[in-house]
């Protein structure tokens, strides 16, 4: 289970504001290894999972009439990810653009 959040300060044009999700990873009844992503603002996403070495991909299951998503993780050190997301319109499920390209650390508890 993966759960994350971000904070976006206020500007001109919009308040500040949180963004909460919820990824739950498992394996299904053939063995693949699958996730479900849940957000705040009411997105879920159905995913596969392609890992290997120090990467995973998540790859979104192809739906007529919506958008397509790619999740990338790559180990980039001992205590970070780099974190890549990339978005295909609808129609176009194979035309990944990139929206997010960030590094994550994990938090000190």
């Amino acid at each position: 289970m993966r759960k994350s959040y971000a904070e976006y300060p206020a500007t001109d044009e919009r308040p500040a504001s949180r963004h909460d999700d919820l990824m739950i990873v498992y394996a299904d009844a053939e063995g693949r290894l699958r996730a479900d992503y849940f957000d705040s603002e009411g997105h879920v996403i159905r995913y596969a999972i392609h890992a290997g070495g120090d990467s995973a991909e998540f790859v979104s299951d192809a739906v007529a009439g919506a958008p397509r998503f790619r999740l990338t993780y790559t180990k980039s050190g001992p205590e970070q990810l780099s974190l890549k997301f990339e978005i295909a319109p609808p129609g176009k499920p194979d035309s990944l653009k990139t929206y997010i390209d960030a590094t994550l650390r994990r938090q000190k508890r």
